[in-house]
């Protein structure tokens, strides 16, 4: 028997539930696959809240494991293989779980199954940002908000690779020295900072060229105030609740700046990119970008990672333990 989390009404963290289940064979083009390292996501929570719909019920965009078993037609994995996979199709909070061969990467022998799981769904993400929502060079400044946590971590260190000047907002003094330790420029600290300004001060006016905003709410409006004309924007979530209808306006003329709602989901789906930036993602780890495991917990107490995640109770990438 395995056990899995799943969530049967959309609510609150209460409503992610554990069950047992017998694994079945892989089919064609699909393997079993035990896991020992789940990412946990934001988006994870947004599955479970109902924010966004979840099919089959059970969250998880992320994990590493071993494969136990190839159906008919799988050729370039046997069992024992250590793979890891990010993205589409959702359904990772379990011990196994059948899944497509074509969604895995296989692990080097020197990267950890729980280094992999924290870091490659957020990887891909950033990947996603830093290349073809606004390819970051040389030069480039760069908002990230929370950029202690996971996600955080891993765009500040890609962002400094590519020679950006990162710009990054946290929560605390503690959290700020995370964000220092992953190579931001300028760290400014605490929920209510007045960030436009402080950023203004410390680009002449001018602003930042682009900004990634995971937090929504009423921060999103205060990111448009932080770029400059014709910068970019990247709303990647509402942490902090529901962003507020944008009127076109707000953009421009006077600001003349884009935003952007790109899906890491969408971007995972393309079969060619998914390969592509996987292996790119791969050997950005073994570069050295990787996240900051914070925090781990059981699987069966999934609800309690994901009440701390969305508390602010949680630093750097979080992991469940089948």
């Amino acid at each position: 028997m395995s056990l899995r989390m799943i969530v049967r009404q959309p609510g609150g963290p209460e409503c992610l539930i554990a069950e047992t289940f017998t694994p079945q064979p892989p089919g064609p083009g699909e393997v079993l696959l035990r896991q020992t390292a789940i990412g946990v996501n934001f988006l994870d929570v947004y599955h479970r809240s109902g924010l966004y719909p979840l099919p089959q019920g059970i969250p998880g965009v992320e994990a590493a494991g071993i494969i136990e078993a190839v159906g008919d037609g799988v050729r370039a994995f046997s069992p024992g293989d250590r793979v890891v996979y990010g993205g589409p199709p959702v359904g990772g909070y379990t011990e196994t779980r059948l899944i497509k061969a074509e969604r895995l990467h296989l692990l080097p022998a020197d990267l950890s199954d729980d280094v992999a799981a924290s870091t490659f769904f957020k990887a891909l993400t950033a990947h996603m940002l830093l290349t073809r929502v606004f390819p970051v060079a040389p030069g480039t400044r760069l908002l990230v908000h929370a950029a202690a946590g996971g996600l955080g971590v891993i765009l500040t260190q890609w962002a400094k690779l590519l020679g950006a000047e990162v710009f990054a907002t946290v929560g605390s003094d503690a959290k700020a020295e995370l964000a220092r330790e992953a190579g931001a420029d300028h760290v400014i600290t605490g929920r209510d900072a007045d960030f436009p300004a402080v950023i203004a001060g410390l680009t002449d006016g001018r602003g930042v060229d682009f900004a990634i905003d995971g937090i929504g709410g009423t921060t999103l409006e205060k990111t448009f105030a932080s770029l400059r004309k014709f910068g970019t924007v990247a709303s990647i979530g509402q942490a902090a609740g529901p962003i507020p209808p944008v009127d076109v306006t707000a953009l421009g003329p006077i600001r003349s700046i884009a935003l952007a709602r790109p899906s890491v989901m969408a971007y995972a789906a393309e079969p060619d990119t998914y390969r592509s930036a996987g292996q790119a993602v791969l050997q950005a780890i073994a570069s050295g970008i990787t996240a900051t495991i914070g925090q781990t917990y059981p699987l069966k107490d999934a609800a309690t990672a994901h009440a701390d995640l969305e508390s602010g109770k949680t630093a750097g990438s979080t992991l469940l333990r089948p």
